[in-house]
């Protein structure tokens, strides 16, 4: 079953893109955006990333730290970052286990062929690492909106 409103987040640990360790732990006491997109550079992606980038001043304001998780590796994260000039870490999870946690990690078709990857998601989680937001249908122009 997946993730809802009120279940505890699962307690994920990972590197970013300078390969340094992120958790949720080092969230306690913070409300934290847990955003996952399929592909760094991707139009939808970039899109998403560039509006969380150019609304970053008011989601600090509303007390949110954000954190992307993709399957990119950490070298792709940082050309993605210092390309878009993001102010938020990403996670680099190319072994899929944080997607795995959160349930990100589904089934997917194109085309007629059946392949794993990314569901976009985005979860908002309070002080205390309890879920208070499931966002499973991102309009990634103005998902900062859909977050406050």
């Amino acid at each position: 079953m997946p993730l809802q409103i009120n279940d505890p987040a699962p307690a994920f640990i990972g590197k970013d893109q300078d390969n340094k360790t992120i958790k949720l732990a080092n969230f306690i006491g913070r409300k934290l955006v847990l955003y996952f997109y399929p592909k760094d550079n991707t139009p939808g992606c970039t899109a998403q990333a560039c509006n969380l980038r150019d609304n970053y001043e008011a989601l600090l304001q509303a007390g949110y730290e954000v954190v992307g998780v993709s399957t990119d590796s950490a070298a792709s994260h940082k050309r993605f970052i210092e390309k878009k000039k993001l102010p938020f870490r990403l996670i680099a999870d190319e072994d899929h286990t944080i997607h795995e946690q959160y349930g990100t990690w589904v089934q997917k078709s194109m085309f007629g062929k059946q392949y794993w990857g990314t569901a976009r998601l985005t979860f908002v989680i309070d002080e205390t690492s309890k879920i208070i937001k499931v966002i499973d249908r991102v309009t990634t122009a103005s998902h900062a909106a859909q977050i406050l």
